[in-house]
């Protein structure tokens, strides 16, 4: 699929902003200000109306009937798949599996690909910044398989030591998996030059891309990672619904990490055999709704193009580090050059949970605590911290409501 604007200057962000009905709503008898897409994205009406048709017209299973409607059902099920496969250019559909978010994701990496090539000794390297769901998997098949997990440090500007991530690879090495955009930070990190090394070495690289597909353009292929994954949520789609991207070599060979009904061949009490990939990966009934809701909000995204996104989000970011830079007493806990979507801060006499519940009384929704990352606060010295992350359909105005509240915050502990 074509991306149809690059332009920024072309795209009407203000009529865009009204395809989200939930920003036009009060909280707390202010205008709603979110700044918590980091968390979860708001979902334009197109993607609502979407799911609300599938649900009163097509709703039907997929892959089990030769009915109508689940023919139906079906194509649009797959059609999700083509979209998904197009956006990312991954070189096949067969290299796209569903899976219910990035959590599962890199389980499903971590249990199939882990379990089976993982052994006594054999190393896994991690980054300082991984969110939890891409530590704790890791970390549950060391325990089985007696790998060792490795860590690469981060700097105190916010981002990856990449000389000392070079000295941590080594021939025992046999998975590299590394956040693309930190949640906690902001950082963007240098993916291909991660892969790169790590495929040099002979290591295979698995890439949390949560935080980076929503905000530009991604090509799988570019970057050359074995896997890739992200959620559906965090793109103006629905929850309960993500992708998990691998080269189709790899995938074909990896056995299933959950059993049941559409991912097997034959079936019998003797032996079971499987079914091809991707259906070999994706046991049960789909999220069938999620994936057509998802199929829209890709159709919404490429309309108004992801270059176009891609600029209208680090104008925003630069505004926003900007503002908050003004603020006495405030700091920026992560400061790289290389940054995305999202601003943390911390105060020395305000605890973040104070900041957000006070903001929340203003209207401005934030999301305040370890972000689900607390190595990284941990390294950093702080025990939370309170973070705005923007999206497309944000504004300046947005951003300067945020800091009157910080200002209010403030002015309410003086």
């Amino acid at each position: 699929m074509k991306q149809a604007v690059s332009d920024i200057a072309t795209v009407d962000f203000d009529k865009i902003r009204k395809d989200f009905p939930i920003l036009s709503q009060e909280l707390n008898g202010h205008p709603l200000v979110y700044l918590d897409n980091a968390a979860s994205s708001q979902i334009p009406v197109q993607v609502a109306e979407r799911l609300d048709h599938y649900h009163r017209y097509e709703h039907s299973n997929v892959h089990r009937g030769i009915h109508t409607l689940s023919q139906k059902a079906t194509d649009a099920f797959e059609e999700a798949r083509r979209k998904v496969h197009s956006f990312i250019n991954a070189a096949s559909e067969d290299e796209i599996i569903y899976t219910t978010g990035t959590t599962d994701s890199i389980n499903l990496v971590a249990n199939s690909f882990g379990l089976t090539n993982f052994s006594e000794g054999d190393e896994v390297i991690l980054s300082e910044m991984e969110h939890h769901a891409n530590i704790v998997p890791w970390q549950m098949v060391a325990e089985k398989t007696g790998a060792v997990i490795k860590v690469i440090p981060v700097t105190d500007s916010g981002d990856l030591d990449m000389k000392a991530y070079k000295q941590l690879l080594s021939p025992k090495t046999k998975m590299v998996a590394v956040i693309h955009v930190s949640n906690a930070l902001g950082t963007v990190n240098p993916v291909k030059e991660i892969v790169d090394l790590a495929h040099e070495n002979g290591s295979a690289v698995l890439i949390d891309g949560a935080q980076a597909v929503p905000h530009q353009k991604v090509d799988v292929q570019e970057i050359g990672a074995d896997f890739y994954a992200f959620s559906a949520h965090k793109m103006c789609g629905p929850t309960g619904f993500g992708v998990l991207y691998g080269r189709k070599e790899l995938l074909d060979m990896m056995p299933p990490y959950r059993g049941g009904g559409d991912m097997i061949d034959k079936v019998t009490f003797e032996k079971t055999t499987y079914n091809v990939t991707p259906f070999k990966f994706e046991a049960g009934t789909p999220p069938i709704a999620a994936s057509i809701g998802f199929s829209s909000a890709l159709d919404y995204l490429e309309n108004i193009g992801m270059k176009a996104i891609e600029d209208r989000e680090n104008e925003l970011v630069s505004y926003l580090v900007e503002r908050l830079s003004e603020i006495g007493g405030l700091k920026l806990v992560g400061e790289s050059e290389n940054r995305a979507s999202l601003a943390s801060f911390v105060f020395d006499h305000i605890h973040a949970s104070d900041v957000g519940t006070l903001l929340d009384k203003q209207g401005v929704a934030i999301r305040t605590g370890h972000h689900c990352a607390q190595p990284i606060l941990r390294r950093f010295n702080v025990p939370a911290t309170s973070r705005a992350s923007l999206s497309f359909y944000n504004t300046k105005e947005d951003i300067d409501r945020l800091v009157d509240g910080i200002n209010y915050v403030k002015s309410f502990f003086e």
